[in-house]
């Protein structure tokens, strides 16, 4: 026999009309809280995408980039260093200007409007490469912002031990202009040249590339990693998206601009006959590409032909990166031409 009381307490009859409508509230409140978590759950799934992708979203919408993830979690420095902070950021937000498919793809390809950092084209911008005498961007930078132009470099041993590419005349224990040096560095891609402005700057090429990351690191570049000062390292590693900051950044600076628009130069030197000729390797620039201003060419047998070029047309200035690309003059112009057409 079943009393009034069940486990102390006392059952309260719920006639069918009250259970209909707990029924219903209970209904009502699920769905409103459906509606709520919705969005979180788009998010999740999206962010899980991204995540499976490797960060490389090749074309169509992509996380904004600011050199580094914008919104990435970041572990407080050592020591009270500075949060790091693009100093010229590009957005990857939104979707590419123009569709583009290459028959041989670089292996990673970016280009943007180097004023306003919007970028027109991707083709896996977060992948991290070698990247080969790019590295001599982060080089030059760094060097502009260390040194004055009028300089006396002293070239030291260890800028004659060099492979590679070099000015190739510099003159043991002797003092040269700085600036006949950067220009050595960004028009024939001087490995020499690079070496003994960081020597000059830092006292050792080692403590030259802690400076080089540590501007990385303060810059969000976080594919960027430097093992010298003129790249021939496979250890040099970059993305499209941190080398558009950089491209960013080398044309703002007007002695890296005016030296990367040159085809040539020339330059009185402690060498016999007293001059020094060089003659750059920017396919833009020696075929006459109209507006073309810059930048930098790169290539190892590990990170493949390298390119960052930059054209400007009535008023406006893009740029394009290209990685592992097997043609770089061609496909730079290719993007140049629909950039300046749709872009």
């Amino acid at each position: 026999m079943t009393g009034p009381l069940q486990g102390g307490r006392r059952r309260r009859h719920v006639g069918p009309k009250r259970r209909i409508a707990r029924r219903r509230r209970a209904g009502a409140r699920l769905a409103v809280t459906a509606l709520l978590l919705a969005p979180l759950v788009v998010a999740g799934a999206a962010y899980l995408s991204f995540l499976r992708e490797g960060g490389q979203g090749a074309r169509g919408p992509a996380p904004v980039v600011a050199g580094a993830i914008a919104g990435a979690s970041v572990p407080p420095p050592a020591g009270g260093a500075l949060e790091p902070r693009s100093p010229a950021p590009i957005r990857l937000t939104g979707v590419d200007a123009f569709g583009l498919r290459f028959r041989d793809e670089p292996r990673a390809a970016l280009m943007l409007d180097v004023n306003t950092g919007e970028v027109l084209y991707r083709l896996h911008p977060l992948r991290q490469l070698p990247m080969a005498s790019l590295t001599k961007i982060m080089t030059a930078l760094v060097v502009t912002s260390e040194a004055d132009r009028r300089d006396p470099v002293r070239v030291t041993p260890a800028a004659l031990r060099y492979s590679g590419s070099g000015v190739g005349q510099l003159p043991r224990g002797r003092r040269v202009r700085l600036e006949t040096l950067l220009n050595g560095l960004m028009i024939v891609s001087g490995n020499d040249a690079a070496i003994a402005l960081a020597v000059h700057v830092s006292g050792s090429e080692k403590r030259f590339v802690a400076l080089m990351n540590e501007k990385a690191r303060l810059w969000g570049l976080r594919c960027t990693r430097f093992a010298s000062s003129h790249g021939l390292e496979k250890g040099n590693r970059s993305c499209p998206a941190d080398l558009a900051v950089l491209t960013r950044l080398a044309m703002r600076n007007r002695r890296i601009t005016r030296i990367v628009g040159r085809s040539q130069a020339q330059f009185r030197f402690p060498i016999k006959g007293g001059r020094l000729y060089l003659y750059g390797h920017n396919p833009l620039i020696r075929t006459g590409y109209p507006g073309a201003i810059g930048l930098k060419t790169g290539y190892t047998n590990e990170a493949g032909r390298c390119f960052v070029g930059v054209a400007r047309r009535r008023g406006r200035t893009l740029g394009v990166v290209l990685l592992d690309s097997p043609d770089p003059g061609r496909q730079a112009r290719r993007l140049l031409d629909l950039g300046f057409r749709y872009g």
